[in-house]
Formats: C-alpha cells, structure tokens, sequence
C-alpha cells in the first residue's frame, strides 16, 4: 500500500491496528525524498539515520503497549526551530554552521507526543519573504508547478506535504508564512490565537531560546486534512512550561458548532487596497456556494466590520517596528520617513514609518490595535467565523530581485507592489485572531487556491471544525499530477 499519502489520522489508526509499522513508514517516506526532492528542494536538512531509528523506538514502545497521539508518525520541521545536533541557519549564509544544543519545546513536544522527524524544510533569508530561497540551500519550487514559488516563509513545509514527504509539518506565521504557503501548495494551515502555543526556540542562529512573548507572530500547524491540523494544534498547544505553565493548564472552547447549517459566516472577497484575482475570487465563492448549501447563514457585508483600510496601515506599521537595525541604518530610515509627505497613505510609507517607530508610537499603534480587538468581538457575537483570500493570486513564478521593493505582483495582468499582498494575511494577523487555510479548487491554470476562515481569539476549535466539514463538501488536498 502508498502510505506517503495517507493522513496522520489514518497512519495512527493503521499503526494501531498492526497494518505497518513506524520503520515501514519512515523508509517510505525516505525513499520517496531521494527519489522527489531534487526538482522540489523542500527537505533542506535531511535527519535520516535518527528518524529511522526514532522510528524503531517507537514500534519498540507500541509492543510495550504504549500510544501517544503521534507515535510513529514521520514529520517535518520548519528550518527555523532549533532542533538539537541540526544546523538552525534561518538562510543567512553567516550561520550556516551554527548547531543549537536543545530542541525547541515544539519539537520537543513533537518527539514527546511520538512522532519521527524526517528532517528540515527550506525558508527565506531570514523567514523575510512570501518565496523560500536562501544561498544556502537554494530554492524551494511549488510541486505544482516548478517556475513557481512555494510560498514563504513555511515553503519548505508546504511543499513537503504537498510532495508526500511526511504527514505534517509545524512552522510559524508573521505575515501569512503558513496560509500563504498553504494556499499556493493546496494544503491545510492554521495560525493559531496569539499566544495559544509556545514558541520558545523558534528563534535566530546565536539568540537565546527564551520563554518570550512574541507580538504578532505565532508558531503552528500545517498538514493534508483539517482534522490532522486539529490532532496537531493539540500536541502544539498550551503555555511555555518555564512561564504561564507553572500556573495554567489549557482548555481550549469546543467549537460553536457541530453543524455547517448552525455557522453564522461574513465572507469578504474584495480589499479596499488591492484587487483580488479573479481564481483566488472565485475559491471564495466556491467556499460561500457551499455554505450556502450547506444551510449556512452567509452575509456579505456587515457594520460591524473593523475598517480593513485602516487595520492594514496599522498592521503594516506594526510588522515594521519589531525590526531592528545598525544604528546608522536606523538614521537613515529615519531620514527617509521624516521626508515623506504627511499626505503619503500608502502601505510603502505606512512600514517605513514602521521601522522606526519610538516607544510611544508603538503604544499607540497597540491602543488602537485594542479597538480592533474590540470590534472583532462585537463581531463574533453576530458571526462564527470570516471567510476571505489569503493572498490575491495563485503561486506566482519565482521572482529573486534582490531588491523586493522592484517586485511586482500581477493581478489578472495589473502589477501592484510586491508587499502590498500582505494585507489579506494582516486581517487576522495584527488583532491575534486564529485562521485556518483551506483548499478551495484550482485555477484554470491548475493551480491550488486556497482561502481562510477566521475565528475568533482563542476560539480555534471553531474555524478547524468549519474547515472539516467545508472539506466534505469542496474537497480537500489533491496530489500535485
């Protein structure tokens, strides 16, 4: 039997049962890397000889009569986590040889819940791109089509999954880094609630893997099926054992509902600041047919919307101001901003203002950022769940410029600038809110398209279960052919 292709659900059920065993399908795995990744270059760092024997303890443990959730169940892991004895380069050429000595408490709680690492996936320079190409381990194509991108900054992972290396994968989202690569590959994703998981060494080469709260970014899931991404994000979630977990236990809601016709769902397909292509609007509408069908009540339009004009601009300005820079850098930059016209509304001069943002502007920009909160729960007392686009357009082909700002986007034959994609990611994103990626269909170009479904804050368990029963209805994750 394939098993490369198998859910994790099924695999447990399988290995449960005696079908096969974890060494089986390590090996297959394995085989099917060095026989697919050349053309895909998803595994950046391969972990072989550990995985296969990772594997054979974990039938060892079965035959004492163990079982953990993800007991012999081959995965992948983002390059960016530290994984003990594995290079963590995060692509900048600089580290190619840095090796942490721990593991990140997600993989950690990977190895903990039984499963096998297979291995790395390849990123961006610095996880700093909506592509996955760095000089180290070159680029990562979309197993669809291989002029075209990935995605980023989870692209390795995405197309590891797409390509039947490993049932699932973790990474981390920023600005979309696991729905975008979710969206362009046709897999699952799902950024989880600010905060829900712990990200402690999710961190660059030489920094110390401290129990920090991060601001906007979070580490999650990403698999083939909406019910492995629920199986996943239980492993995953939960507090920081060195902080929150001293005192907390989590329990997280149950979802809203059982039944697709008990969801109240607002679906947007149009963003006052870009265009949305006309295949990533039609997955859209695929999605709101089945609703729809479904006996879902489906709006279009609602009040109680926060103005998305306003949350890009806000989130574009706190996405710049976590960066850091030399101090002439930062003279520079400011140069630049205090040049702009105070008339310039634009999201170019919204991240440069960003980057150099003091403390008092941050709070500020957090004081509002709260009124969005707010408004998003006005919001979800009327609604369940959000669905939208995660980014306007399928893959796109590989685009290296190494300057971003010459990059351009084209929508349906109108070039837009490279960034300005973002906002679609930055609607959950700034005020903390889970989102699942989904595969809604293809382009006519035979290209995955995906959309998100948005929950609210902490609520994850309520996209996730709208994400399974939309996947009876669509269809979910198809083999590339």
């Amino acid at each position: 039997m394939e098993w490369n292709f198998q859910t994790a659900e099924e695999l447990a059920a399988a290995l449960r049962a005696g079908e096969v065993t974890s060494a089986e399908l390590t090996d297959e795995a394995i085989a099917r890397i060095e026989r697919d990744d050349e053309a895909i270059n998803a595994i950046c760092t391969p972990d072989f000889d550990r995985a296969r024997a990772a594997a054979l303890g974990a039938d060892q443990a079965r035959a004492r009569g163990e079982d953990r959730p993800l007991l012999g169940i081959p995965v992948t892991v983002k390059e960016s986590y530290n994984i003990a004895g594995l290079p963590t380069t995060w692509g900048r050429p600089q580290h190619r040889d840095y090796i942490p000595a721990e593991d990140a408490v997600q993989v950690s709680r990977l190895k903990a819940a039984g499963a096998v690492v297979l291995g790395k996936t390849n990123v961006p320079f610095g996880l700093q791109d909506i592509q996955s190409f760095n000089e180290i381990y070159g680029t990562t194509n979309n197993p669809w089509d291989h002029g075209r991108t990935s995605g980023g900054s989870s692209g390795g992972s995405a197309a590891a999954l797409a390509s039947g290396f490993g049932a699932l994968s973790i990474g981390s989202d920023l600005a979309g880094s696991l729905r975008t690569p979710a969206h362009f590959c046709g897999v699952y994703a799902h950024k989880p609630t600010l905060g829900l998981a712990a990200n402690r060494g999710m961190v660059p080469p030489l920094t110390p893997a401290l129990p920090v709260d991060l601001d906007l970014a979070v580490v999650g899931p990403m698999a083939r099926t909406a019910r492995d991404l629920t199986l996943l994000l239980d492993v995953m979630a939960g507090p920081d054992p060195l902080t929150l977990g001293v005192a907390h236990d989590l329990t997280l809601p149950p979802t809203r509902h059982e039944r697709l016709c008990d969801f109240r769902v607002l679906v947007l397909d149009e963003h006052p600041l870009i265009p949305t292509g006309s295949a990533v609007r039609a997955g859209v509408n695929r999605v709101a047919d089945a609703l729809v069908d479904g006996g879902a009540r489906v709006e279009r339009h609602s009040p109680l919307l926060p103005d998305l004009t306003e949350a890009a601009v806000l989130y574009t300005q706190l996405l710049g101001s976590g960066a850091r820079f030399p101090v002439e850098m930062y003279e520079q930059l400011r140069t630049r901003a205090a040049g702009l016209s105070t008339d310039d509304r634009s999201l170019d001069a919204a991240r440069l203002r960003g980057l150099v943002f003091s403390h008092r502007d941050w709070i500020e920009a957090n004081s509002r950022r709260e009124l969005h909160r707010h408004g998003w729960r006005q919001l979800f007392a009327e609604f369940d769940a959000v669905v939208c686009p995660v980014t306007p357009t399928p893959a796109f082909p590989h685009d290296h410029n190494p300057d971003p700002g010459e990059r351009r986007l084209d929508i349906d034959g109108v070039e837009y600038p490279y960034f300005d994609q973002l906002v679609w990611a930055g609607v959950a994103t700034m005020p903390g809110l889970p989102a699942t990626a989904i595969p809604a269909g293809r382009s006519p170009e035979g290209l995955p398209v995906g959309a998100q479904l948005i929950g609210p804050m902490f609520e994850d368990r309520t996209p996730l279960r709208l994400a399974e029963l939309l996947e009876r209805r669509i269809g979910g994750f198809q083999v590339p052919k």
